[in-house]
């Protein structure tokens, strides 16, 4: 591990410039290229003390063993530069999108005397008109099979085409008119290039055209009575339909544009991109990276843009490019983009219309696709079995820890404070053990104080259950009417217990002082062999007992991976519980203290009445006309809401005037639906 200062250039000789910096490590390896407005400044970031740079500019930093720069005359070639480097280089430390697969694309051969229509991976050629990326090469072959009947363009190999010719005999699509034969003559190279546009103007979009024409030649094919050539038109028309619906028209105006969704968390970035052309989705790709360096989603959208136009001119870069996040600063990027395309491209966040739909679907995309590699990677038993092995080994335990428990607190601004237990066992989830609490000790916002009671609770109920199984005979505290089979963790009717499984390890959603609490508790019990650790959501950085510094564990740990995939599970088990509390207590009214009165109840008695208000002031009689209410009930109903106080009436703020409106109806109405009115506002305060 090398120290910065060791190798920091000396004051006033990196230059206040743009341009473009690497840095190497002892081995002269390029591991991280970055490019800044101003070199001076950017570089005098990463020589700063330590203790105050981001966990994996640090790694970076002490890693590298010296810096160097290029200087150039704008932003735009440091931009392209920096390009090249991380291509050339690769770098361990940049962002590096892996493509989760080679898209196939629609190739139209332009460069050949006979252009050839076909399926193609890879680096793209000059002279090859390309569209998609599609997300299956069958989806081409079906488009092709569709369009070929009505541009029966070229679509054999160069080989075939030689042997047809010199046999003098076509191929089988010659022989059912599925290609206009080129091999023997059957049309000019210049009709064939002609029929080839053709097909590529049908693929770019322009469509309406070419339909209105078959149109009206099949009119007059049929005012003409050759109903045969009309109704080959018609079938012609009708297969052209059809491939068109396979791409439904998503943006009007025939729009050109990409539009690029990310999804990210703390280790992770999803990019997602959709190809618009001619207002349809002609493509979709996908990328998953590892987020090495300190990176914010600005960033990551430049990163994706120098990956999907790094290589593309002319009409692969589209009009318009749509992102949910612009780069910093934006003006250097659009004008590469505008250099790559040739012409003006915009750059931009879309904020109503078809374009903001359209790219909350991408993100959706985005979302599922993070979604699917985080399953794929945890279902993985190699992984899995290596990501325990990291913890034990980082937290110097004795053996892998099979069973994890994490606990989490929600609130929101200290009301209906809650707990989560989550539960994973060899890495994966086990939702039948997930536990809730309600915090009952003491009132207010105290996450130390909560995770103190949540931990000593779930352990005294450990406890109690090993009495009852004889596992734990000490002293005068053991239990005698327990299951006599030693070791037993089913009750009396063969369900597991709930609290009977101790975990090798368990995991707290925060730093230092959630750490020291939850181990406070376990040793005020008496537990000395549960390990404890805290993963600090803000750096991921692991807190152990007793520690003034964190286990920081490497960025490509498996076992990093694994503590935050728990600490997060555990968080939204607690934030789902936290608010279907908050909901609850906002949607409950008096009629909720009547025993008895169950949901279909209270709904036809505010249905009859119209408000709570209007049942308040009614009779035993008439509240017995409700359908399912009897005189018993009625009283009951009666007793209750004359035991509870009517709500204040609303005052206007502005004029001080007494409203005297209806009660609202503070069971939910008829529809079921909760009343919201006087809910906090949700921004003002955090849910933890």
């Amino acid at each position: 591990m090398a120290d910065p200062s060791s190798y920091r250039p000396r004051p006033g000789e990196i230059p206040d410039s743009p341009g473009v910096y690497r840095f190497r490590d002892e081995h002269r390896r390029v591991i991280y290229v970055g490019k800044a407005k101003s070199l001076r400044q950017r570089l005098a970031n990463y020589f700063q003390d330590l203790a105050n740079l981001h966990p994996r500019t640090r790694t970076m930093v002490t890693t590298a063993a010296s810096v160097e720069w290029t200087v150039v005359s704008t932003e735009v070639e440091a931009l392209q530069l920096e390009y090249s480097w991380i291509k050339e280089y690769d770098p361990r430390f940049n962002v590096k999108y892996r493509d989760d697969k080679s898209y196939p694309y629609l190739a139209v051969t332009m460069n050949e005397e006979f252009p050839r229509v076909q399926v193609m991976r890879g680096h793209k050629k000059k002279g090859v008109r390309y569209f998609g990326p599609y997300g299956h090469a069958w989806a081409i072959r079906d488009t092709v099979d569709l369009l070929l009947r009505v541009f029966p363009v070229r679509t054999c190999s160069a080989g075939v085409f030689k042997n047809a010719t010199r046999t003098g005999r076509p191929c089988l699509l010659g022989y059912i008119g599925k290609c206009s034969a080129p091999c023997v003559g059957r049309i000019a190279p210049e009709d064939h290039r002609e029929l080839a546009e053709e097909f590529c103007d049908f693929m770019a979009g322009r469509t309406g055209t070419y339909l209105r024409r078959l149109e009206k030649q099949m009119m007059e094919a049929a005012e003409e009575m050759e109903y045969e050539r009309a109704a080959r038109l018609r079938d012609d028309i009708e297969a052209l339909k059809k491939a068109m619906e396979k791409n439904a028209v998503v943006l009007a105006d025939a729009t050109d544009a990409d539009l690029i969704a990310v999804a990210e968390d703390e280790l992770e970035a999803a990019v997602q991109i959709f190809h618009v052309r001619g207002g349809r989705v002609r493509g979709q790709r996908g990328w998953v990276t590892d987020k090495v360096e300190e990176v914010t989603t600005s960033a990551l959208v430049e990163h994706a843009l120098q990956q999907l136009y790094g290589e593309e001119t002319g009409d692969a870069v589209p009009k318009e490019v749509l992102v949910p996040a612009l780069p910093e600063p934006v003006g250097p990027v659009q004008e590469w983009l505008t250099g790559r395309r040739g012409s003006n491209v915009s750059l931009r966040i879309p904020q109503r219309g078809d374009k903001k739909a359209l790219m909350e679907t991408v993100q959706r995309n985005a979302q599922q696709a993070l979604a699917l590699h985080k399953t794929k990677r945890a279902s993985d038993l190699t992984t899995r079995s290596r990501a325990l092995e990291e913890i034990a080994e980082a937290l110097d335990l004795d053996s892998a820890p099979l069973r994890i428990e994490c606990y989490d607190i929600s609130h929101l601004q200290g009301d209906d404070v809650v707990a989560s237990m989550v539960v994973f066992e060899d890495g994966l989830q086990r939702k039948s053990e997930y536990r809730r609490f309600q915090i009952k000790g003491f009132v207010g916002q105290d996450d130390v104080r909560s995770m103190h009671e949540v931990i000593t609770r779930r352990f005294r109920r450990y406890l109690a259950e090993k009495e009852k199984t004889g596992e734990w005979t000490e002293g005068e505290n053991a239990l005698t009417d327990g299951d006599p089979l030693t070791g037993a963790l089913k009750d009396d009717e063969g369900r597991p217990r709930k609290f009977a499984y101790p975990p090798q390890l368990v995991v707290v959603d925060g730093g230092q002082p959630q750490v020291a609490a939850a181990r406070g508790a376990l040793d005020e019990l008496g537990i000395d062999d549960i390990a404890v650790c805290g993963l600090a959501k803000r750096l991921e950085e692991v807190w152990v007992p007793g520690e003034d510094d964190p286990v920081v564990l490497p960025r490509t740990s498996e076992g990093l991976y694994l503590l935050q995939r728990v600490r997060d599970e555990a968080h939204r088990f607690a934030i789902t519980y936290q608010r279907t509390k908050r909901a609850k207590r906002f949607r409950s009214g008096p009629l909720d203290e009547v025993p008895g009165l169950g949901e279909t109840r209270k709904q036809a008695l505010i249905k009859h009445f119209g408000s709570v208000k209007k049942l308040r002031s009614a009779t035993i009689e008439q509240i017995q006309q409700v359908p399912g209410i009897g005189r018993k009930t009625a009283e009951t109903i009666a007793a209750a809401l004359a035991r509870a106080a009517p709500a204040a009436p609303a005052v206007n703020t502005a004029t001080g005037e007494i409203i005297d409106d209806e009660e609202p109806d503070t069971t939910g109405g008829s529809s079921g639906e909760p009343v919201t009115a006087g809910l906090p506002d949700e921004r003002r305060g955090q849910e933890t």
